[in-house]
């Protein structure tokens, strides 16, 4: 019996290196592998809220050093440079709103916005952990709440115009309409800023549920925090339907390229009118 097993013991070496090393291995590199948009997702939400949250947390710890015009046009450099740099790999969703509307435009394939969502959650609260951690101020002071004076609808309304005009613009330069490609990053990130200059004072700016959920539940404060869900929500509903009125129905390649990024992307409407995509 030894005789006639030891000539299949090459056969099993080979077949156990294959499972244990090489396809691992090439698992690794597929790009078909969900889990590279998905820390994707993840380290850029984190660096957003780093940056948007931190803002107030600095000015807290170390008063009249960062003003608010500094402190609402940084999320706004930073979201230029993650488009930038990682745009390709998941299409820099890094907000909730932006991933149901790239699926209600048809340009995201549905199966992956809850997965998108659980990751962008994930970096806003790992990068709300580090800043209450490094600082040592409550991650409160950098989320968002109604201000003074004005009541939680008057926020959701901002919330609602400031996430319609910011969806519109990332649903804009990701068509294939305008085909400006990695230049829609100059337009999102400077959108975010000018938002922020003139809509902050009342409801903080944050077009972005993720955003506002870090702080708060690291902070453990949640008032008012269905504005910072619901605001935006519907600003990207009302985006979507503003985008079929200017271009017509999404699912085309240059839509879903900048929804998902290069990393095998999945075109619904492959025939479609590119422009109108």
């Amino acid at each position: 019996m030894a005789q006639k097993d030891t000539p299949h013991m090459p056969s099993r070496i080979a077949r156990w290196v294959e499972g244990e090393f090489i396809q691992p291995i090439q698992d690794f590199e597929d790009p078909k592998q969900e889990w590279r948009r998905l820390f994707a997702e993840l380290f850029g939400t984190f660096f957003l809220v780093l940056v948007a949250a931190g803002g107030g947390m600095m000015g807290h710890a170390f008063p009249d050093t960062i003003s608010r015009t500094a402190a609402v046009v940084a999320p706004g450099l930073m979201v230029m440079a993650i488009i930038l740099f990682m745009g390709k790999v998941s299409g820099a969703h890094l907000n909730p709103a932006v991933s149901l509307a790239f699926a209600l435009r048809r340009d995201f394939p549905w199966r992956r916005v809850p997965g998108y969502i659980v990751v962008q959650l994930g970096g806003a609260a790992l990068a709300a952990w580090f800043l209450q951690s490094v600082i040592h101020v409550s991650a409160t002071y950098g989320s968002n709440y109604p201000a003074a004076g004005f009541s939680a609808f008057d926020a959701f309304l901002m919330e609602v115009l400031l996430t319609l005009g910011l969806v519109s613009v990332i649903l804009g330069t990701a068509s294939g309409a305008q085909n400006i490609g990695a230049w829609g990053a100059i337009g999102v990130g400077a959108y975010i800023a000018l938002a922020g200059l003139w809509g902050s004072p009342i409801s903080g700016a944050s077009m972005n549920p993720a955003r506002t959920f870090g702080p708060d539940l690291v902070g453990a404060n949640f008032t008012d925090y269905w504005v910072y869900v619901a605001g935006p929500l519907f600003g990207a509903l009302l985006a979507v339907g503003a985008a079929f009125v200017l271009r017509g129905a999404g699912g085309g390649r240059a839509g879903s390229g900048a929804a998902q990024g290069v990393l095998h992307t999945e075109v619904e409407s492959p025939t479609s009118d590119e422009p109108s995509s």
